[in-house]
């Protein structure tokens, strides 16, 4: 037999184009609505940067104001407890003990603030 077959080709294009016939009207919307038109203007509100510093010593500062512990954990308590959450930006020397920041992590949690990020310079 020199001649290929054709009929069983023909067949199953037949067969894909009934299926695409009867599924194509389906995948358009049906109901026809008349939705109304609406603006809003979002009123985003960007949360407040707090730059945190820990230098070589252990020495804490709030957005280049020197601090001690104590201040800082009321600090962290107070923004804790403001709408929208501010964002903490921390930056340790990184000769530092990690003591240190691991305090800072804390004294954030506990005073209700999750949004920590770690500040670092790129290499050069």
């Amino acid at each position: 037999m020199a001649e290929i077959n054709m009929v069983p080709l023909i067949d199953v294009v037949l067969v894909l184009l009934v299926i695409f016939i009867v599924t194509a009207p389906l995948l358009t919307n049906v109901v026809k609505l008349d939705l109304p038109r609406a603006t809003a203007n979002a009123e985003l509100q960007k949360p407040e940067k707090i730059e945190f510093a820990i230098d070589a010593q252990g020495g804490l500062f709030w957005n280049g104001e020197r601090l001690t512990r104590e201040d800082a954990i009321a600090r962290f308590i107070e923004a804790g407890q403001k709408r929208p959450q501010p964002e903490v930006y921390l930056r340790a020397d990184q000769t530092v003990p990690y003591r240190y920041v691991a305090q800072t992590l804390a004294d954030a949690s506990k005073g209700g603030l999750s949004k920590v990020a770690f500040v670092s310079e790129p290499e050069r």
